[in-house]
């Protein structure tokens, strides 16, 4: 069973909005997005542009590369849940991502210098 990013990324936007104890309607209106557009996002239903994106983070006060990250992070549990299944299923050893010429990701990202004032 294969896990759409588009239902992941519903959830986490879901979830922010749920914790923020913010209606639909609310944010939507702070997004300048359509509420029933809004509700399909979450749901899985649309595919949400950067732009759209963009605009529903910045209305829910939350960085786009954070709900990113919490999406990335659900992906790959996913993943791993999946192979762990197809592994005990067919009695398959998960390949290392080097063998398959993935390099591993790192665990911090690089520090970025400060532009202010360059």
């Amino acid at each position: 069973m294969m896990v759409l990013l588009r239902h992941l990324l519903g959830d986490v936007l879901r979830q922010l909005r749920q914790h923020q104890g913010r209606t639909l309607r609310e944010v939507s209106a702070d997004a300048r997005v359509s509420l029933g557009y809004l509700s399909e996002v979450e749901r899985g239903q649309k595919e949400a542009s950067s732009e759209l994106l963009s605009s529903i983070c910045g209305a829910l006060g939350v960085p786009l590369s954070q709900v990113l990250r919490e999406v990335s992070d659900q992906l790959a549990l996913a993943e791993l849940q999946e192979a762990a299944l197809l592994g005990e299923a067919v009695g398959a050893d998960p390949v290392p991502a080097r063998e398959l010429g993935i390099d591993p990701v790192p665990d911090r990202v690089p520090q970025v210098p400060d532009m202010v004032g360059v």
